[in-house]
């Protein structure tokens, strides 16, 4: 059977290529549908149909798109309500896709529609199952999502669906089949994804915590909903543009991509509400940047990170990006809805000091040089990793102030003495200092190279110990 995995990791996404006798599918397909129509073509084959497994949180899908060049059809699985023709399948449906057969089986949990496909081959033989969200290499999809969307669906009571899917849906099938899921370890879907992207059923079943034969429906649930974080604050709009519909991709790039000259860009930013959005390197931000601009650098966790720190996918954007890179900047940010760019630098921060523009520094230090300060300023260290990274080691004494929820804390920032702020490798540290600084807070320092770097030095570090119970 032909099946092709199209995953992309900056959004820890897999998309599906089906095709088969000159027909091809598309399962859960990114923004930009060129490559899938490209693809198609090499194999001499129409698209008939594009299949969701549910409404997306974490991405917008190029399913409308896909569908506008060529005609296919939009699937969803049982109880979807898109605001667009699409073929709403029955539990159990079958489609034919050339010599093979998608079998629909409804698979509530993650969210009321979401859907598993079996596919099917040309011998008749149950080759797979693409699970979307449902289930996971090593995990299932968080249940927490569709309460923002519905307040009714509580995470509790999708938990209790979730649990019933797993145990009459997708345990009972076959073992050999090859699991192909939606994600892998980074995103936001699940808590403890893998990193491998595809399994057997058979072994999930053996390692998976939550297809575990022995579990109760009240420990899956207790099991499932502990650990989870705060979902990221662009999902409940990414999910309302995938129900709604969306302007289509080539009218967002060709809008977007609008080269400005340093002072158009400087009346740009004073005229509109933009953000001014620096995706370079961060050693490049820290020698030099706009003032007030925020940094989220295009190499690193770029799209989940902007979606998590600017809470609106209608924020207007002006980019200052690499040159030759901006296309693929606003691409990315189109993923993830984020569809107003009103222009980008021209010819780049160079350009920007060429004419002679105000720009703002960094103060960065090695990690040999915090270790030189550090008896003296040991009460003013910010570590801005996630939880679980701060509980398994940090520098003693330092406070945890998690990037995501940075806006939270700072009020606790010294107003009148330097501080130091690291991560674990200095890239999530220089996004909170351009945050900081975008609200007035200059009096800060960034350790380069992040704990991984203190590790080496002298500073001393501690780990939680949990407590013992005193009898």
């Amino acid at each position: 059977m032909k099946i092709e995995q199209i995953y992309t990791g900056c959004l820890a996404h897999a998309a599906y290529y089906i095709e088969s006798n000159g027909e091809a599918a598309i399962i859960d397909p990114l923004r930009e549908v060129q490559p899938y129509i490209n693809k198609a073509k090499l194999d001499d084959a129409k698209i008939k149909y594009i299949f969701e497994t549910h409404f997306h949180a974490d991405f917008v899908s190029g399913h409308l798109d896909l569908k506008a060049k060529t005609g296919a059809q939009i699937v969803f699985g049982p109880t979807a309500k898109p605001s667009y023709d699409a073929i709403i399948a029955k539990d159990g449906q079958v489609f034919e896709v050339g010599d093979y057969k998608i079998k629909v089986i409804h698979t509530p949990g993650h969210t009321m529609e979401s859907t598993t496909y079996l596919l099917i081959d040309e011998n008749g033989k149950e080759h797979g199952i693409v699970t979307g969200d449902t289930l996971f290499i090593g995990d299932v999809g968080r249940p927490d999502l569709a309460q923002k969307i519905a307040s009714d669906l509580t995470q509790e009571k999708l938990a209790g669906y979730l649990f019933d899917s797993l145990r009459n849906k997708i345990m009972p099938l076959s073992d050999d089949l090859i699991v192909y899921p939606n994600h892998g370890a980074g995103s936001a879907c699940g808590k403890n994804m893998s990193k491998e992207t595809t399994d057997t059923l058979g072994h999930q079943k053996q390692v998976n915590y939550a297809l575990r034969a022995d579990m109760t429906k009240e420990e899956f649930i207790a099991e499932l909903l502990d650990g989870l974080s705060e979902p990221p604050a662009y999902f409940p709009q990414n999910v309302m543009m995938n129900i709604e519909g969306y302007e289509s991709f080539d009218k967002v790039m060709s809008k977007s991509q609008k080269p400005l000259v340093p002072k158009a860009f400087e009346t740009a930013a004073n005229e509109t509400e933009a953000i001014v959005l620096d995706v370079r390197n961060q050693t490049e931000f820290v020698k030099g940047h706009i003032p007030r601009s925020i940094f989220i650098g295009i190499d690193g966790d770029f799209a989940p990170w902007v979606g998590a720190l600017i809470a609106d996918v209608s924020q207007p954007i002006l980019l200052v990006a690499p040159i030759g890179r901006e296309e693929e900047v606003i691409t990315r940010l189109s993923r993830v809805g984020f569809d107003n760019v009103i222009g980008y630098l021209e010819g780049s921060f160079e350009a920007w000091k060429k004419a002679g523009m105000d720009y703002d520094t960094l103060t960065s230090i090695s990690a040999e040089e915090f270790a030189n300060r550090y008896a003296d300023n040991k009460d003013v260290v910010f570590d801005v990793r996630k939880d679980g990274e701060y509980t398994a080691e940090h520098v003693e004494g330092a406070k945890l102030t998690s990037l995501n929820t940075l806006n939270d804390h700072l009020s606790e920032f010294p107003e009148n003495k330097p501080f130091y702020i690291h991560c674990a490798g200095g890239y999530r540290s220089v996004i909170a200092a351009s945050i900081l600084k975008s609200r007035g807070i200059h009096n800060l320092i960034d350790v380069a190279g992040g704990y991984g770097a203190i590790k080496n030095t002298s500073v001393p570090r501690t780990a939680y110990v949990c407590p013992t119970t005193l009898k």
